[in-house]
């Protein structure tokens, strides 16, 4: 019996972390592929998804007649296919994401870049789980803020100015399957085993 619970926990706690560390793959462009003159523009389409360490791009072309080129953002704003970082002419090309941060991609020809036939993705930072907030203690007041020092020299109690633009949360991971639901009904039917079991 207590094999069979422990062989229970395992499993939960397997599938749990099967499910929390996936990587995604997004093509690029949909059905079109990796095009000039595509149907929705690319930055449009990456906007609305959500970009991670180890997720793939896939973009599809016309082996011959098109490639990918991984460039700096001074090459993409430019669509300068001279030095680019990494280039790619397969017809299927996959690029996986090593790091957080932005990734530039530009196509093989000038001229179609020029036409829209480019891309910028950001990556999303690793982070680790977030912490609970802690509760408030009733009856405490808050910390005062920091002191400043003005540029006369005297200190005075101000707050840091607030930030002038606000970016939009992201968007959910477009391609994430929901499996929260079969995470939960695992763990509880090993909660209900082991309850049934005796412990």
């Amino acid at each position: 019996m207590e094999f069979l619970e422990r062989s229970l926990l395992f499993l939960a706690i397997f599938v749990t972390f099967l499910c929390s560390s996936q990587a995604y793959v997004f093509y690029v462009g949909g059905r079109k592929g990796w095009s000039v003159n595509p149907s929705e523009e690319y930055n449009h389409w990456a906007e609305r998804n959500r970009f991670q360490v180890n997720d793939t791009l896939v973009f599809k072309y016309e082996k011959g007649q098109n490639s990918v080129l991984v460039v700096s953002k001074e090459a993409y704003s430019n669509c300068n296919v001279e030095s680019p970082i990494q280039k790619f002419a397969d017809g299927n090309t996959e690029f996986k994401f090593d790091r957080s941060g932005p990734f530039f991609f530009i196509a093989g020809n000038a001229d179609s870049c020029r036409k829209g036939q480019r891309l910028i993705v950001v990556v999303l930072a690793l982070r680790n789980a977030p912490l609970a907030p802690t509760p408030a203690v009733p009856g405490k007041a808050p910390p005062p803020s920091p002191l400043s020092e003005s540029p006369e020299g005297s200190t005075s109690s101000a707050p840091s100015p607030a930030p002038t633009q606000h970016a939009a949360a992201p968007a959910p991971h477009a391609a994430a399957p929901a499996l929260a639901g079969p995470v939960v009904w695992v763990l509880a039917v090993g909660f209900g085993v082991s309850m049934v079991l005796g412990n």
